[in-house]
């Protein structure tokens, strides 16, 4: 009686697909994989330019890129251009900032002046930006006003909700333990409310200053002569697109430190309220 032998089952694809590729994403880490991708597309771009895929007037290759960041980085007119936008963001945010804090905190410590003002906050949080500015520009004109404004509004309505959804999120006992040691308004606000509520409030500050500093490109686009905004327009106007190419970068680059910034700081106060609380 003959006997068969057993055979490995047949696989069409391997369990595990390019090993060495996995082996080499594991070392280079998560950090090292996230700029896999636009290295990729840098190459891209370049060996399509160099080989007239796509036209260098159209879409400039990184090199060229590279290199007008390098001029206007020497000539100094990239960092004046982006000082100007920093500090228009700083007066605006600090404007919009300022009443919004106040406003959260009239609005979470009463129930009055939340019935009056949180239906119209929750309406205006639903206009954009963009949708102001013609208005303030018929009411204020294009010169810095403008500008502030509109950065002072789009930092008012998130840090207004988040200050007043951090008090109204805080524990009851937390209040009434206040109220037990019979603790005013301000020391309550000092001991109690702020720090309970702070990690909220900085979650507003965190989504505020990159809600502004969006609305400050887009003000710069549409009316300005001075800034990171105007830069792009310049650079569209004289066709030079590798200017506007690095204009684009340098905007999404703050935007970027920015937000991981603010991300790290607010990581930082939400493990101190574990602690503390």
């Amino acid at each position: 009686m003959s006997t068969i032998q057993a055979s490995h089952p047949f696989q069409a694809f391997p369990t595990r697909p390019w090993p060495g590729l996995a082996r080499a994403l594991r070392r280079v880490g998560a950090g090292g994989a996230a700029l896999l991708l636009p290295a990729l597309l840098l190459v891209v771009w370049q060996i399509a330019v160099e080989r007239h895929w796509v036209s260098a007037q159209i879409l400039p290759p990184p090199s060229r890129v590279l290199e007008t960041f390098g001029e206007l980085w020497a000539s100094g007119d990239l960092w004046f251009q982006l000082s100007i936008s920093l500090q228009r963001v700083l007066i605006g945010s600090l404007i919009g900032g300022a009443l919004g804090l106040l406003l959260g905190l009239a609005m979470g410590l009463s129930r009055q002046v939340e019935a009056y003002l949180l239906p119209l906050f929750q309406a205006l949080s639903q206009v954009p930006v963009l949708g102001w500015i013609p208005l303030l520009m018929m009411l204020v004109g294009i010169d810095e006003a403008l500008k502030y404004l509109v950065i002072a509004k789009a930092v008012l309505v998130p840090l207004t909700l988040n200050t007043f959804s951090g008090i109204r999120s805080i524990p009851p006992s937390y209040l009434e333990v206040a109220r037990v040691y019979r603790l005013g308004l301000l020391l309550r606000l000092r001991r109690v409310i702020l720090p309970a509520a702070l990690p909220s409030i900085f979650t507003g500050v965190r989504f505020a200053l990159t809600k502004g500093w969006i609305a400050l490109v887009t003000v710069e686009l549409l009316a300005s002569s001075e800034g990171i905004g105007y830069l792009m327009v310049d650079g569209r106007q004289m066709f030079q697109l590798d200017l506007v190419i690095v204009a684009m970068l340098v905007i999404g680059l703050v935007g970027l430190v920015l937000d991981q910034g603010l991300a790290l700081v607010e990581t930082r106060l939400q493990r101190w309220q574990r602690q503390a609380f």
